[in-house]
């Protein structure tokens, strides 16, 4: 049997060091927003000829029009989307021009205007909703594990999972931080959906264990230490939580080599989270 309990110490200073330097990684730097929480424009265009350019021969073409945030992803029916900061229709015929020297009769479908008030909104939903799943989370965890005995309440196994979700939170937005000031690498709203979705995942994780606990502790004898009997359970919990995490994290490295750009820096999230994840799951 591992002696996880007993070695905890090394655990919180790795966390504190992580998340110290996260904080000081998004206070230095920040994230580097999108179009979607800084406004832009979306272009949707479509082209007639037989061969239809890959996304990264569009943006090499774009290039000298020095487009801000620019994306560029394909569509059915020799469709395209292009995403960038600009937002003037000087620098969409611009866009539509360069586009012509693939195919002169490629045409603009739609053009959207994503304003600063629409990016405002979506911030604030961005934000109240990642909250309001984790307050979420702590009272249905303190609802849950109500009846468990042992040294600390229900109330406490809650603040416990909120504090190993907001480890892994803030050290994937540190990552983030690192990303968009050295690589370029932006934020969006699938990067929401990305912190979403660790927040799930982690607790599902946290559950697992805490149930165990909660069954050892029915079990166990009162003379029996109750660092013992979390130790016990850490560790008949721990090849479930190693192995369900190497599949998903597998699962995430294929995304990151083989998805393209679209979904890329989404994997790179998730697969960020997850790994912190299944870590605080054990040790914080």
């Amino acid at each position: 049997m591992i002696n996880i309990i007993q070695k905890r110490k090394y655990a919180y200073a790795f966390s504190l060091i992580t998340t110290a330097v996260s904080l000081w990684a998004l206070m230095m730097w920040g994230l580097n927003f999108g179009i979607d929480f800084k406004g832009g424009t979306l272009m949707e265009v479509r082209f007639t000829t037989e061969t239809v350019p890959t996304s990264m021969e569009v943006q090499d073409a774009l290039k000298p029009l020095d487009l801000k945030s620019l994306t560029v992803q394909p569509t059915e029916n020799k469709g395209m989307i292009l995403r960038y900061l600009a937002s003037d229709d000087e620098a969409n015929s611009k866009v539509l021009k360069t586009l012509g020297t693939f195919d002169k009769d490629v045409t603009s479908v739609r053009t959207d205007f994503v304003g600063g008030s629409i990016s405002n909104q979506i911030t604030k939903n961005a934000l109240s909703g990642t909250l309001m799943s984790i307050i979420a989370i702590a009272l249905f965890i303190a609802y849950a594990f109500r009846g468990v005995s042992g040294k600390i309440t229900s109330f406490e196994y809650g603040i416990g999972a909120v504090i190993a979700l907001a480890h892994d939170i803030l050290i994937t937005i540190g990552v983030f931080a690192f990303l968009g000031h050295y690589y370029g690498v932006e934020v969006g709203v699938p990067f929401i959906a990305a912190l979403l979705t660790i927040l799930g995942y982690s607790v599902n994780d946290t559950i697992v264990v805490y149930d165990r606990i909660r069954e050892n502790l029915t079990r166990s004898s009162q003379k029996e230490d109750f660092e013992d009997v979390v130790n016990r359970s850490l560790n008949e919990t721990l090849g479930r939580s190693i192995n369900t995490s190497l599949t998903v994290i597998i699962t995430l490295i294929a995304i990151v080599l083989f998805g393209g750009e679209s979904i890329k820096y989404f994997g790179v999230a998730l697969l960020t989270g997850v790994a912190f994840g299944t870590y605080s799951s054990i040790y914080v």
